[in-house]
């Protein structure tokens, strides 16, 4: 789900952010509000000289667009009820797993995939990484250390 203004530096690299892979269909009220909102933050930060790791992905089938409720697009592609992020931000570049603390901020959301929601801000859906592991049934963070990894796990960003 990595946008295509990101994405830049060659036409290969920017070609790959339209394939399937990539892409995850979202109301455009959710795309072009909240998750535009977070993408933008990110890309600050980034810009900022933060490092990011961020992963991010559908849930649930049934989103809600200009037909109603939809599970499926032509009977192949699912539309999902909503959509998650995590975004864990390091201070220094460069530091990878280790320079994850139980004081690294971790910016996690949930949006439902619905009309309605474009002035709404990211900080709405904010979530903790434990719920959206109990939800899609990943384990995020895994490389943590297990101490590390509960604690920022837990915590809501403010």
């Amino acid at each position: 789900m990595t946008r295509s203004g990101d994405r830049t530096a060659n036409t290969t690299d920017n070609c790959a952010t339209f394939f399937l892979t990539n892409i995850v269909p979202q109301t455009q009220e959710q795309n072009e509000g909240p998750w535009l909102e977070l993408e933008n933050l990110s890309k600050e930060l980034a810009q900022s000289g933060k490092e990011l790791y961020i992963v991010a992905g559908p849930l649930g089938e049934g989103g809600t667009g200009l037909k109603g409720a939809m599970t499926r697009i032509k009977d192949k592609i699912t539309v999902s009820e909503s959509t998650w992020k995590i975004v864990v931000i390091l201070d220094k570049p460069g530091l990878g797993v280790k320079g994850v603390t139980t004081k690294t901020r971790v910016i996690a959301v949930r949006m439902p995939n619905t009309l309605g929601i474009q002035s709404d801000s990211y900080k709405k859906y904010l979530t903790t990484v434990d719920e959206l592991e109990k939800l899609t049934g990943y384990d995020f963070l895994s490389d943590v250390p297990v101490g590390v990894q509960a604690v920022i796990e837990a915590k809501k960003d403010s």
